[in-house]
């Protein structure tokens, strides 16, 4: 073998473009007042530009669309387009055909051709077009390798690659936080954030729940019986770049959970956010987060819960209220229940009294006397239960607040 011998020329040429929607021409504006040099020059001359908006020649936003210059920005959870244009530049007819794209990320390789048809013949001048589409959800680099095969005339088989690189950024930050209510209710606060540079139109923002919970968004406000609500963002739901937008929701268990979903311990799975949104001329992009985990508050081996309560009660004279009580051990307990008075709260009822056998996750209601000798925002405390068994007692303090006014004030009202 002669090792001078020239390397053989490929026939096929590869071409690869990136698909994305044009953008909106940004025009430049130069002014100048009348009585300098150029007059109104710099303004004839705008008018008389193209690329202007008639009338508002000052503004950089013109009417006309611009092709992408370069491959510019990708975003998680957009999806990728490219076209894929392989052309016989030979005067000779190529053999047995082959293209195939495959996309290299950190974690895998897919192959995104839509056909792995092998093309018995391809005659000069002639070329196979191929159109890929994928939804990135990886961020990173990426590599979109695209591979040709062919044989030649003489039998020899021919082969080349070409690399793509890109990156994938991040289009939101996302963050949440979790409140627990007195109740097994949780309120989960989740702020968005709009980490790219162009302004997003945001479609969808919700929560899809565990099967433990129902959810309520609490992102509308009711206005003149308007069942359905307005937005609280209004009516145009634009994230400028930077800005950073909060949404709220409410999760109850459901009621073949609620025992469950109380006493539960260690990590609970809340559910995950669903985010859709615009960008430029309508690409859409989403994203799904993984699972949001929140520590469940630790209620030891009983939990004492308030059920009902007033806001604002008479000085002196007795409320009602509803507790709830729950067996949150593995045990079956015999609990009694004592009651100390405050200095501003005094119980009305025996203290000391059975409450009898509690299995485990099973509760009780008890409905309690109790009035306030001292005006204004008053905490209701000095519960206490026992287990006989373990001869264990459990202090219940600051469990709710109500509002005392005296009772000329209140007539008044």
């Amino acid at each position: 073998m002669d090792v001078n011998q020239p390397k053989q020329e490929h026939l096929l040429a590869l071409k690869v473009m990136r698909l994305t929607k044009p953008t909106l021409f940004t025009n430049i504006p130069v002014t100048c007042e009348e009585k300098d040099l150029p007059g109104d020059l710099f303004s004839t001359l705008m008018k008389d530009d193209p690329s202007t908006v008639k009338g508002a020649e000052i503004l950089m936003l013109g009417e006309m669309l611009t092709l992408p210059q370069n491959f510019g920005n990708i975003f998680l959870g957009e999806t990728f387009s490219s076209y894929i244009s392989v052309h016989n530049d030979s005067n000779q007819v190529v053999k047995d055909v082959q293209v195939k794209a495959d996309l290299q990320t950190s974690s895998q390789r897919l192959n995104l051709s839509a056909s792995s048809a092998v093309v018995a013949d391809l005659k000069p001048d002639s070329c196979i077009d191929d159109v890929i589409h994928h939804e990135v959800k990886e961020i990173g680099t990426h590599i979109l390798v695209c591979a040709v095969s062919y044989t030649i005339q003489s039998g020899e088989k021919m082969y080349f690659r070409k690399f793509f690189k890109f990156q994938v950024l991040k289009p939101l930050d996302v963050k949440t936080k979790f409140y627990n209510a007195e109740t097994d209710e949780v309120f989960l606060e989740a702020q968005i954030q709009n980490i790219t540079t162009s302004p997003m139109f945001m479609e969808k923002v919700s929560l899809e729940p565990s099967i433990m919970y129902n959810v309520s968004e609490l992102n509308t406000v009711i206005t003149n019986g308007d069942w359905k609500g307005s937005s609280t963002f209004g009516t145009k739901t634009y994230l400028q770049p930077l800005d950073t937008r909060q949404y709220l929701y409410c999760l109850k268990p459901k009621p073949e959970f609620a025992e469950k979903a109380g006493v539960i311990k260690g990590v609970t799975v809340i559910g995950k956010l669903d985010i859709v949104w615009k960008t430029n001329l309508g690409e859409r992009g989403r994203l799904q987060t993984s699972q949001l985990q929140r520590m469940a508050p630790g209620y030891g081996d009983v939990r004492l819960s308030i059920e009902t309560i007033p806001d604002t009660v008479r000085l002196e004279e007795p409320f009602d209220i509803t507790c709830k009580i729950t067996n949150c051990s593995e045990r079956t307990m015999d609990l009694v229940l004592e009651m100390c008075n405050t200095n501003a709260i005094h119980w009305s009822g025996v203290s000391g009294r059975q409450l009898g056998k509690l299995h485990p996750s099973s509760s009780l209601h008890l409905t309690l006397t109790l009035l306030s000798s001292v005006q204004g925002l008053q905490s209701v405390s000095g519960l206490r239960l026992t287990d006989t068994f373990l001869k264990r007692t459990y202090e219940y303090d600051d469990i709710a607040q109500v509002c005392v006014v005296s009772s000329k004030l209140q007539a008044e009202s």
